[in-house]
């Protein structure tokens, strides 16, 4: 009988610091072609909103499921998360139900830990300064994940809605601090993530130092941008998915159509980084850009994960279908 796990059952077996091995993984894997995953099935719901369809399947590991994710940003004036999601994984052997559960706290995790990863890879060993542009969910799991990659001394915060920004900072405490605008937090730091709702650039290009690097994971939808085009322009652009990225990505589609660059200004897909086949940052002056849209397989991973530690600790109900 298939495994029900809520999002307080998947918090209590998930922590980031095993995530982020894993993710880092499933992302070597994904860039190396042993992993079936088509680009994500998306249609619009309403203004600013879409659901999609994510299914992945990785043979040698034996993970086959999918996530079914809706992105609704006025849940937000309802008090209600704007990204909602549940994951099903199947016996890839007999194809029967294995588990259903909460995608949610997934999504949020697995996203920061894509983000890890790529800090691992594409910022300077000496970072010390981060950024965070945004006070929500993704912006409180980020602060978490990062600081498992690097000793950061300094870690700057703006938001557009103050109660949030000193909500946050109060619960994070020292090294976190307000910054009075967003320039000011990106200006001189060595890690800026964009985790903001924004669909219009909420980052500029004179604002950024060389040699930053920079983590962009909102704005999935081709005609949505939260990238400066001149700072995409400027970095060494990587992504998760070659694929997705010329498909859905408005920070990539949108200068491309503008003829600021072409295909090929996608560097690298940072499982290719990973695993050897493409190279990460070229030398310390160099701007880096990875722009994360989320893979099924970073899903599936965490929520295989999650259902193996769950099945070891007696968590979760099991239901008849």
């Amino acid at each position: 009988m298939p495994l029900w796990l809520s999002e307080a059952d998947v918090r209590r077996v998930l922590s980031p610091a095993e995530l982020i091995p894993a993710i880092e993984s499933a992302l070597a894997a994904f860039s190396s072609g042993r992993v079936t995953q088509p680009v994500r099935t998306a249609f619009e719901i309403g203004e600013r909103c879409f659901f999609a369809l994510m299914p992945a399947f990785d043979r040698d590991r034996a993970i086959l499921g999918a996530k079914l994710v809706s992105v609704v940003p006025p849940n937000a004036a309802r008090r209600l998360h704007t990204h909602l999601a549940a994951i099903s994984l199947f016996d890839p052997e007999t194809g029967e139900l294995a588990a259903v559960m909460d995608g949610r706290y997934i999504t949020e995790v697995r996203t920061a830990a894509a983000s890890a990863v790529s800090v691992r890879h594409l910022a300077r060993a000496e970072a010390k300064t981060l950024a965070i542009l945004g006070s929500g969910v993704q912006a409180r799991s980020h602060l978490a994940a990062l600081k498992l990659t690097r000793d950061f001394t300094s870690i700057r915060v703006w938001s557009p809605t103050a109660e949030h920004l000193r909500q946050f900072v109060a619960e994070a405490g020292a090294p976190v601090r307000a910054a009075a605008t967003a320039a000011d937090a990106v200006r001189g730091a060595d890690v800026v993530v964009i985790a903001t709702s924004s669909v219009v650039p909420a980052i500029d290009d004179a604002w950024v130092s060389p040699g930053t690097h920079v983590i962009a994971i909102g704005a999935c939808r081709p005609a949505q941008c939260e990238v400066d085009p001149a700072l995409v322009a400027r970095a060494r652009l990587v992504v998760d998915s070659r694929a997705a990225a010329l498909q859905e990505s408005g920070d990539i589609l949108l200068p491309m159509r503008a003829g600021r660059f072409g295909e090929d200004h996608v560097r690298a897909e940072l499982g290719e980084i990973v695993c050897g086949a493409k190279p990460g940052r070229q030398d310390r002056e160099e701007v880096t850009l990875f722009k994360s849209l989320g893979l099924a397989i970073e899903d599936l991973v965490a929520a295989d994960l999650a259902w193996r530690r769950a099945r070891q600790a007696g968590i979760g109900i099991t239901v008849e279908f």
